[in-house]
């Protein structure tokens, strides 16, 4: 037996040194790689391979299976989820079992005295002997308290509630995202359109410029005419290379955003967008916007979240009572009994509670007031948004035309100079900077149908209409992104306020 013991004190030792000499482990460059190349793998086994050219509705549809923010919204709401499922166990009673093993080096005895001597002991007679030195212990108790369980009850309904907040984030993300997505192809379109025409209207204006340097030292032109015609060409040069460095990164950005990785080559259809006036009356808006924002129905969520916490507050003020069964059995020799049952109930009161409740009902209904008062708050800053989503679509609309024309303007004008260009210098700077100005209105345009695209999705943003689309992940790619081309091709103006039982 003292074998044993010294065998579990030389263990208990052993654990205790190792705990202590325990030190940091800097991260090793092996270690990183490994990691690098696991994450980079889960990446492309996420991501559908590209195998042609990728529509509107098909980069959004990749966002929304690939993109990793996104991804980790969607886990959330997968925690939240599992956090509700498990929140109902913690209303359960407690099934409590344990087993215990103790054990001494010698026997537990005592002296005996008169209680009317209490000093006075004979230590001649033998002693009594009532607790075997080494003996096991075994308990089975369930206990039920029923302040635990209204607690539990609330934080139940809380969590339930904390779920549709999580689903509410994950909307909110979404209608970012596709923002997002939507801007970021027209560029990235802008930049498949008009890169080769970039390239090849720069390599003709620095030949023009060489050729003009060459023609300046040698002296056959006079050099004020020389430098004119340099410095115009510099200066379309400059626009041009500010052009093309602005296009570079449309593609890398929407490559981040669709969650393919970076250098990945992908081509772009050239698509049509839906170009629709508003004609839908703005108290519409504003009242879809109030039964459908993400913001606002969060916060409803919150509001209801706090009154259960000043509920579930209040509840731990009363007096708590605890019902207990269990079964027992210990093997010690001395005992009669060996095996019993037993039960119990116990009713307890913190009389700290008298002195604290006020003050405890007060931060709880205080708590609540606050979340109301955000609510309002965020009610007038929906409405807000609708009018300004209203205002930048219709802006957006009108310089979209504006653009359209200018790019047909001036598109003729460079044929025209085209059908008119010599082959002197005057002729050559005419024809590249029609080119320059045919570019740059392109540009324009791309741009203008980009505003529109994100003031169109702000203001269904603010509204708080997306495609209903549940699991991103129980759907293929292909039918994702059938279903995100009929919402893109749905009139924003066909909007139905939801029918309100009662009303």
């Amino acid at each position: 037996m003292q074998r044993n013991a010294l065998l579990l004190v030389s263990v208990l030792t052993s654990v205790v040194l190792s705990g202590c000499s325990i030190s940091p482990t800097p991260l090793s460059l092996s270690e990183m790689q490994q990691t690098h190349e696991e994450d980079k793998a889960t990446i492309l086994a996420a991501s559908q391979p590209i195998t042609e050219a990728i529509s509107l509705s098909e980069a959004i549809s990749r966002a929304l299976k690939n993109n990793l923010d996104q991804r980790v919204l969607t886990l959330k709401q997968s925690l939240a989820s599992s956090e509700l499922a498990a929140g109902k166990y913690d209303m359960l009673p407690k099934l409590l079992a344990e087993a215990g093993y103790d054990w001494r080096n010698n026997f537990s005895s005592r002296y005996e005295a008169d209680y009317s001597t209490p000093y006075e002991v004979n230590r001649d007679r033998d002693t009594n002997v009532s607790i075997d030195p080494e003996h096991q212990t075994y308990d089975l108790g369930l206990s039920w308290s029923l302040l635990d369980f209204g607690a539990s009850y609330y934080t139940s309904k809380q969590n339930a509630d904390r779920l549709l907040v999580a689903n509410e984030e994950r909307r909110r993300a979404m209608h970012m995202l596709i923002q997002k997505v939507r801007v970021a192809y027209w560029k990235a379109l802008a930049s498949q359109t008009l890169a080769f025409k970039v390239s090849s209207t720069i390599a003709e204006a620095e030949n023009a410029l060489n050729k003009s340097k060459q023609l300046f030292a040698e002296k056959v032109t006079s050099p004020e005419e020389s430098l004119r015609y340099q410095r115009n060409l510099l200066e379309n040069l400059r626009l041009l290379e500010s052009v093309n460095r602005d296009l570079a990164s449309a593609k890398i950005e929407l490559a981040k955003l669709m969650g393919v990785l970076p250098g990945t080559v992908f081509e772009l259809v050239e698509e049509t967008e839906h170009f629709v006036p508003l004609s839908v009356d703005v108290e519409l808006l504003e009242e879809y916007a109030l039964y459908n924002n993400a913001d606002l129905k969060e916060q409803f969520l919150n509001v209801r979240i706090a009154a259960l916490e000043t509920r579930k507050t209040l509840l731990k003020m009363f007096p708590n009572l605890t019902f207990k069964v269990g079964t027992h059995y210990d093997n010690d020799y001395y005992m009669v009994n060996s095996a019993w049952n037993s039960a119990g109930t116990s009713l307890s009161f913190n009389l700290m509670n008298l002195f604290s409740y006020s003050s405890r009902k007060e931060a709880a209904e205080k708590s609540e007031a606050i979340e109301q008062q955000k609510r309002i708050a965020l009610q007038m800053t929906t409405l807000t948004k609708v009018h300004l989503a209203v205002h930048q679509f219709n802006n957006a609309l009108m310089q979209y035309h504006r653009s359209d024309d200018l790019f047909a303007v001036d598109a003729q004008l460079e044929q025209i100079a085209l059908s008119k260009s010599e082959g002197n210098m005057a002729g050559n700077q005419r024809r590249i900077s029609a080119s320059v100005t045919t570019i740059l209105s392109e540009l324009r345009r791309y741009e203008a149908m980009s505003k529109y695209a994100e003031a169109l999705a702000l203001l269904q943003a603010s509204l708080g209409d997306e495609p209903v689309i549940g699991s991103v992940d129980e759907m293929d790619l292909q039918q994702l992104s059938k279903m995100i081309e009929q919402w893109l091709a749905r009139d924003v103006n066909r909007i139905r306020l939801p029918e309100v039982p009662g009303v």
